[in-house]
């Protein structure tokens, strides 16, 4: 989970309301007038966003995006910005909407609103393959004869110590080095981000990893706009049923989370 810098954020947005920059109102007629979507994010969060060999943004949320602009019947644009901006961004209409892998929080939710939240995710489990079978829950590792492991300073860590806590603890500082102690058996589990995890047996752990791949923490993630917009807010809650409804968000969701070939585009 992308780490907060809410109270930064906070800061300049109200700055920006002292300076009387801060835009509210029907966003629809804004795109409409301007023939353009405007969608923020960061590009560094797999697969929801992130930048391919050719300098593309492409992901889950991308395609979301795409899909999103043709019901408007509009063009998208892509406003690629740094995460502790983002807010405060929105706030002074660089955008229309942050589409990227935002949890929704009640600290965030003060700010800004959110739409219906779009996926749910949350801390699973990257477990040795000798294990399959024997574990077969978050529960079944609380013991002190299993080693877990996370990346130091994240929610997996937090969960981990929380709801694991018999377990010996063990972090890491990056995730591709958890995944590797993992992969040479010095680890039984490690921690972390479902969206990761899936990459992650992908990439590095067939045939010598098991992802129990039901979270056992919930953080739902949904898209932001500004405040005192409910039409947009309408707008967007009921493009999200349509798209479930047409199979539309099934077959962006199994291009990003359970078919592999997209990794060619980034390696």
């Amino acid at each position: 989970m992308k780490k907060l810098s809410l109270f930064f954020a906070i800061a300049l947005v109200v700055m920006a309301f002292s300076a009387g920059s801060v835009v509210a109102g029907d966003t629809l007629a804004g795109i409409q007038k301007r023939g353009k979507l405007r969608v923020g994010m960061e590009p560094g969060y797999m697969p929801f966003e992130l930048t391919n060999q050719k300098g593309e943004i492409i992901g889950f949320d991308v395609d979301m995006a795409k899909r999103m602009a043709k019901g408007m019947g509009v063009e998208l644009e892509l406003v690629s910005t740094a995460w502790d901006g983002i807010i405060p961004a929105l706030m002074t209409d660089k955008f229309d909407i942050i589409m990227s892998g935002m949890t929704l929080t009640q600290q965030r939710n003060m700010t800004i609103n959110f739409a219906t939240p779009y996926i749910l995710i949350g801390q699973t489990i990257l477990l040795k393959k000798d294990l399959e079978g024997e574990v077969k829950s978050y529960k079944d590792l609380n013991n002190a004869k299993y080693t877990v492991a996370s990346k130091l300073g994240t929610t997996g860590e937090q969960a981990t110590k929380r709801m694991i806590p018999k377990a010996k603890y063990i972090s890491y500082e990056t995730e591709q080095e958890g995944v590797i102690e993992l992969v040479n058996g010095k680890i039984d589990a490690f921690v972390y981000d479902l969206p990761f995890n899936v990459i992650a047996v992908g990439q590095k752990g067939k045939g010598k990893i098991v992802h129990l791949d039901q979270p056992f923490t919930k953080e739902p993630l949904a898209w932001g706009i500004r405040k005192d917009d409910p039409d947009f807010l309408n707008w967007l809650n009921n493009f999200m049923s349509q798209v479930k409804y047409d199979g539309v968000y099934e077959k962006i969701y199994h291009k990003w989370f359970q078919d592999e070939t997209w990794l060619k585009e980034i390696q």
